[in-house]
């Protein structure tokens, strides 16, 4: 057997029992080491985590950028791999990140991006907004970091070239319909939040044209039609989340009391 790579695996989770182990699974045998941070978790995360071999760290949530860069912190391989618990290293992506290293790639370079393929109510999205959605996940810990946003659409940053490996990141983030409408909201709490911090307002054409841009976009320039009905929904799902966002917005900034 091949000695591992040397790669440690930080995944950041809260109350993920259910997805933690396939996630675990595609990673065990072939990396040094799996670090688990959880934050405010009551399930059985922590019991999966360390039967899979991961250590464990608890820690509080400070958003997505800097939780993550914590959790980074911890880890003590010079690579490491940023999962999160819904997702699973495919066979071909395990096998391109082995020849990476293989063939001297990490010489060369500081990170590596991969396609990240989301499995959505009965078949694989392969158009639209969904995919590719190219990851930058592999990534060498001492020219890299967790930056963007303090409250979403946080991104990797690496002081150096970046790889493009084939294969997917499989990516089970909604289990059922209802699971992906329930998104819809706690993002746009995020956005409210993100554009008050920046100062910006209200803007009905923004509202107007943004969410019909989002389905032009995600349907017909990004073919999303190829998707059958679940590629129709996306579209129309996608559109509907950035008017919600707006809305959201404009409550923020004009909701009063009736007898006011």
């Amino acid at each position: 057997m091949n000695s591992p790579l040397p790669i440690s695996v930080v995944i950041v989770a809260r109350n993920e029992a259910l997805t933690l182990p396939r996630c675990l699974q595609s990673v065990q045998g072939w990396v040094t080491e799996i670090v688990v941070v959880l934050n405010a978790t009551t399930d059985d995360s922590e019991r999966i985590a360390t039967e899979h071999g991961a250590k464990v760290q608890h820690t509080e949530w400070r958003g997505f950028r800097d939780t993550k860069n914590e959790a980074l912190g911890l880890a003590t391989q010079p690579w490491a791999l940023c999962l999160d618990a819904d997702e699973e290293v495919s066979t071909q992506l395990r096998e391109s990140i082995t020849d990476f290293f293989a063939r001297g790639h990490d010489q060369r370079n500081v990170g590596a991006k991969f396609p990240r393929k989301v499995w959505f109510i009965d078949r694989w999205i392969t158009h639209g907004d969904w995919y590719p959605d190219h990851s930058l996940r592999l990534i060498k810990r001492d020219a890299s970091r967790w930056g963007g946003d303090q409250f979403v659409h946080e991104r990797m940053e690496c002081d150096g070239p970046v790889a493009t490996l084939p294969g997917d990141l499989h990516h089970y983030s909604f289990p059922t319909l209802a699971s992906h409408v329930a998104k819809i909201n706690p993002f746009a709490d995020l956005f409210v939040a993100q554009q008050q911090a920046k100062g910006k307002r209200f803007s009905a054409l923004a509202a107007v044209l943004r969410p019909a841009w989002r389905f032009f976009r995600a349907y017909v320039m990004r073919l999303g039609f190829l998707d059958g009905y679940p590629g129709f929904y996306i579209a129309w799902a996608t559109a509907f989340g950035a008017f919600v966002r707006y809305s959201r917005l404009y409550e923020a900034e004009n909701q009063r009391s009736p007898d006011v």
